[in-house]
């Protein structure tokens, strides 16, 4: 469970956008997302063999 320190006088909005960067720097965001809905094997598979390649052409792309 993620937890913030809100000190006296610090307002609501301060204190929500603190809990929503510490959540998305734990990466709670991310995994609430990818389980948002299943996704089968196959594609998942899919994705990250996309996601390789891409990584895989911007670094050849920077090397030049």
């Amino acid at each position: 469970m993620s937890k913030i320190e809100v000190r006296k006088g610090e307002g609501l909005e301060k204190a929500l956008r603190k809990f929503k960067t510490k959540l998305r720097r734990e990466g709670v965001i991310d995994e609430i997302k990818k389980r948002e809905f299943y996704e089968k094997p196959s594609e998942r598979r899919r994705k990250q063999q996309d996601a390789a390649v891409r990584r895989e052409q911007r670094r050849r792309r920077e090397a030049e």
